[in-house]
């Protein structure tokens, strides 16, 4: 049940403050009546939180902005977290995971100490790995935490099979899935541009079905160019970290792919993936469960090795 529309974003970073910008941008269609920064470096939340302030008069959102502590948890909706160690020129997102996993553990300690009862939303990386450690931490239910997982990597997918194809981005209805990294995969089998497949679009332009793979690396190798160019990516993940945030506060009941639970679901116990689920205000209420071609679901598999491996040297880390 979605309370004062409060969300608390832990850490002011680029990727947070590209968050929060953001929803400033967006007024009250982003849902948000109040945003709470919190950051190690107090001082850098209280000059970020001014700075939000005083282009309030130019913007068309009447939201509060400040800098706070972690006892204005108690009564938030989401916390945001996107505090931790940057993933650095040549470096993966899992090498970040024991330094980053310590952080987590912390933050999410002091905010559950505050009473806090809402949704976790995790940004930070190797993200299907931290937003596991968060629930674990916190012992929430793990429909109630959820990881920005592929939500990124699907958006730039879909642009770029838009730029490819000529058609706007938003007619394209394409997932990446797995993890928020290397091992990630496109299952094209269930890509479609409106209501034809892309493949089938492909074949009926005569055009090389061989593209596809070329769109997927791109897709997958998008951060570690970016990172080369200008040392770290934020606008993008700041406007997917807002569309949730608005798909929870707005109980819009969307499919985005996020780093979501999984029970069962595509054979996997006890792990958090970038799967489709559908999202309202009471996190992720539904999990998609696509029929993978074998081969995909082979991908998945592997997808989900690295990560439980992963997770199991983080939990050693943490005790």
């Amino acid at each position: 049940m979605i309370g004062k529309r409060k969300v608390i974003l832990v850490g002011t970073g680029f990727v947070g403050m590209s968050m929060a910008y953001s929803i400033l941008n967006q007024g009250n269609a982003s849902g948000v009546n109040e945003l709470v920064l919190i950051d190690v470096l107090k001082d850098k939340a209280i000059g970020e939180a001014m700075d939000l302030c005083h282009g309030l008069p130019c913007s068309p959102s009447h939201m509060k902005i400040k800098a706070g502590e972690y006892d204005e948890c108690k009564d938030a909706d989401i916390v945001v977290i996107t505090a931790g160690l940057s993933q650095k020129p040549g470096q993966t997102r899992l090498e970040l995971s024991t330094a980053n996993a310590k952080i987590m553990k912390d933050i999410t300690e002091q905010v559950v100490a505050s009473g806090f009862k809402g949704i976790f939303l995790i940004a930070s990386n190797p993200v299907d790995l931290m937003t596991k450690v968060v629930q674990e931490v916190s012992g929430f239910e793990p429909s109630k935490v959820i990881g920005s997982g592929t939500a990124l990597d699907t958006a730039r997918l879909r642009y770029l099979v838009g730029e490819y194809l000529n058609v706007s981005n938003k007619n394209v209805h394409a997932y990446i899935m797995g993890e928020h990294g290397d091992s990630s995969f496109v299952p094209w089998e269930h890509a479609y541009v409106g209501c034809k497949k892309v493949s089938d679009i492909l074949v009926d332009a005569k055009k090389d079905l061989s593209d596809l793979d070329k769109i997927y690396v791109e897709v997958r190798d998008a951060a570690y160019e970016i990172i080369n160019r200008k040392k770290a990516t934020y606008y993008g993940i700041g406007l997917g970290l807002t569309k949730i945030v608005k798909t929870i506060l707005n109980n819009t009941n969307e499919i985005l792919t996020v780093s979501a639970y999984l029970d069962g679901n595509y054979g996997h116990k006890d792990i958090y993936i970038g799967v489709p689920a559908i999202i309202n205000s009471e996190g992720a209420r539904e999990l998609l469960d696509l029929k993978l071609s074998e081969e995909n679901q082979a991908k998945l598999d592997k997808s989900c090795e690295i990560l439980t491996e992963n997770m199991n040297n983080i939990r050693e880390a943490l005790k």
